[in-house]
């Protein structure tokens, strides 16, 4: 027998009790600017077991607007901006060197939380993307030299020939540098704190950059 989508969906429950914990979210005492917030709330994250908290949503739109979306790894925030990384010449590469915007979006269901960030997208110097890449562990940098990011695949036969090679490579040169690879930070101009509330009155707290500064403001759920 096939699965019934529909009824699988319906015997699913969102931020169960036992397993969730909604903690409250006072506006009025959230921090001036975004990044303390966040800072904190990944903290929460990590120390309740979260899953991959790093692990985050990126939108970017090709060159005709169209959109795209896909999971990557967060690898920084700071007051540059909130940094991700990738091939140059890979799909996420191309849609943001056309149109250099993107959005992103962390879910960390444990304390039913999203954060999103929308903003212009800057490329760091590459001397601090290759300082990125191997600092990471050596299967990232495996994966980096086996490049090819995003082009077609011929078979999984190719692509298993390419990494062995690379797996090779990267445990005799570990600081082989990767060109294509490019740390790309987000520089948000608007970040919106969603906090989960048990009888659907959620916090959605905006901040929104202006010239003199972060301005506060709710949003309904």
């Amino acid at each position: 027998m096939g699965t019934d989508l529909h009824e699988l969906l319906r015997s699913l429950r969102v931020w169960d009790p036992e397993v969730t914990e909604l903690p409250p979210l006072d506006p009025a005492a959230a921090p001036a600017a975004p990044l303390p917030l966040f800072e904190r709330w990944f903290a929460d994250a990590v120390a309740a077991g979260e899953r991959e908290p790093h692990t985050v949503s990126l939108a970017t739109a090709d060159e005709d607007g169209r959109p795209d979306v896909r999971i990557v790894m967060l690898h920084g925030a700071d007051q540059d901006g909130w940094s991700f990384a990738g091939h140059a010449g890979s799909r996420k590469g191309r849609h943001l060197a056309a149109r250099p915007y993107a959005a992103l979006a962390f879910y960390w269901p444990v304390h039913g939380r999203q954060v999103r960030l929308r903003g212009p997208v800057a490329v760091a110097p590459p001397e601090e993307a290759q300082a990125d890449l191997h600092a990471r562990s050596t299967g990232a940098l495996a994966a980096a030299l086996t490049g090819r990011q995003s082009r077609e695949l011929g078979s999984l036969e190719e692509l298993a020939r390419a990494s062995e090679a690379a797996w090779d490579r990267a445990a005799r040169e570990p600081g082989t540098p990767v060109e294509s690879w490019t740390l790309y930070r987000l520089r948000p101009e608007e970040v919106e704190f969603f906090q989960g509330e048990p009888r659907r009155r959620h916090v959605r707290l905006v901040y929104r950059r202006t010239d003199q500064g972060w301005r506060r403001r709710l949003r309904w759920p």
